[in-house]
C-alpha cells in the first residue's frame, strides 16, 4: 500500500492558482508533521512547506506569502495551495512524513 498519494498537480498560467492534496493511508492523527517538497529535474529536491498536526505552518522563502499549507487529520489529508504562481514554481511536487516516507509526485508545470 502506497503512504502517501499526491494529486492535483497540471499547467497553469503565470499568476494563477493550483491545489495540491496528500492522503495518507495511515492516520494523520499519528503525524507529528509533514512536509511539501519539489524537484526540478537536475536539481535537488527542496523543501517548500511543512504543516504540524495542529496546523502549524512554515515556509521556504521563496513561497511564502503564496502558498498555504494545511491538513485536515480527519481526512488523512494534507493541501498545499498556490496562488500566484511563477514560472520558477514549476517541478514535481512531493508530499513527505516522518521515516522517509514519501508520495510518487505530482506535476506542476506553470506557463508564461
Amino acid at each position: 500500500q502506497v503512504p502517501l498519494v499526491e494529486s492535483g498537480g497540471g499547467l497553469v498560467a503565470v499568476g494563477g492558482s493550483l491545489r495540491l492534496s496528500c492522503v495518507s493511508s495511515e492516520s494523520m492523527f499519528t503525524i507529528a508533521s509533514m512536509a511539501w517538497y519539489r524537484q526540478v529535474p537536475g536539481k535537488e529536491r527542496e523543501w517548500v512547506a511543512s504543516v504540524t498536526r495542529s496546523g502549524s505552518t512554515a515556509y521556504a522563502e521563496s513561497v511564502k506569502g503564496r502558498f498555504t499549507a494545511s491538513r485536515d487529520n480527519s481526512k488523512n489529508t494534507m493541501y498545499l495551495q498556490m496562488d500566484s504562481l511563477k514560472s520558477e514554481d514549476s517541478a514535481i511536487y512531493y508530499c513527505a512524513a516522518p521515516g522517509n516516507r514519501w508520495g510518487q509526485g505530482t506535476h506542476v508545470t506553470v506557463s508564461s
